[in-house]
């Protein structure tokens, strides 16, 4: 018959196992008793205001000498205690639960008494939180259209500086020149958007044919110009897209004649696009 010993394997896995757990029990209750304490430190932090918040502190844990006496309810430590308050006033102070349901975790609290932490509202972390949505946005776009971060960059900036949704500024430079910035079309549209010096003129009248080879410009024009062309036709993007593209005289001609003046240009651009061109 064989008997089990000390060095039997299996009972010093088994002991192993129940070392485990005691650990595992023990941590858990360490656990459990700093966070309780920290909620209630957290609660009496919070609640504590003006001249009330030395009440609330712990009674008596000041001591006050004055010409060799001690001027307070508790004596000094070796000798005896003065009564405790009762738990009732204590009762008071209810501190926020250790433990809440999944659903309310994510419910901001909208009464006046709960905690609010300092952290929770530094600007330097909001900037912090918005740079890293923008760099992510930008590479995002970069991944998707196939461009370099500096160029993808570029696009988005200027799309959220002239107020149009940054998806549709990339459909529109995709389109029109294959984020070439050296583009030249045999009509003499220049850059990334495709302007016409004529129509740059009318935005910055000392605009040259260098400069709207630079992506920068380009941008910023082209960009202002399509906003300027949805805001004039109440919000229909089709038609303006369908005016940047064709010239105004183009589609009115076509409109004046009873005709429609889409030529699938428009459809291009837009396609699988739901989001209304600008930012507000």
């Amino acid at each position: 018959m064989h008997h089990v010993t000390d060095r039997d394997p299996r009972y010093e896995a088994k002991a192993r196992r129940q070392r485990m757990a005691r650990r595992r029990t023990t941590k858990r209750l360490r656990l459990g008793v700093v966070a309780a304490g920290t909620a209630f430190a957290v609660m009496l932090l919070t609640r504590a205001e003006g001249p009330s918040a030395s009440a609330r502190s712990v009674s008596g844990s000041a001591v006050v000498v004055q010409g060799g006496s001690v001027a307070n309810s508790t004596v000094v430590a070796g000798s005896a205690r003065a009564p405790r308050a009762p738990l009732a006033a204590a009762s008071a102070l209810s501190a926020p639960p250790l433990w809440r349901r999944p659903g309310d975790v994510l419910k901001r609290e909208k009464t006046g008494d709960a905690p609010s932490f300092a952290f929770g509202t530094d600007p330097r972390l909001h900037e912090r939180h918005e740079s890293l949505n923008r760099w992510h946005r930008i590479y995002s776009f970069s991944a998707r259209y196939r461009i370099k971060p500096d160029l993808s960059r570029r696009i988005y900036d200027a799309a959220i500086t002239a107020g149009i949704e940054p998806e549709l500024g990339f459909r529109l430079v995709r389109v029109e020149s294959v984020f070439d910035t050296k583009a030249v079309s045999p009509v003499g549209a220049l850059g990334l958007t495709q302007l016409m010096p004529s129509t740059a003129r009318v935005f910055e009248p000392n605009v040259t044919r260098e400069d709207l080879l630079t992506a920068d410009v380009n941008l910023r024009i082209g960009f202002r110009y399509l906003r300027g062309l949805i805001r004039e036709y109440d919000g229909d993007l089709k038609l303006a897209l369908l005016v940047y593209n064709r010239g105004p005289a183009a589609v009115g001609r076509a409109m004046a004649m009873g005709k429609s003046p889409a030529n699938g240009y428009e459809t291009i651009v837009t396609k699988g696009y739901r989001g209304r061109g600008t930012l507000d």
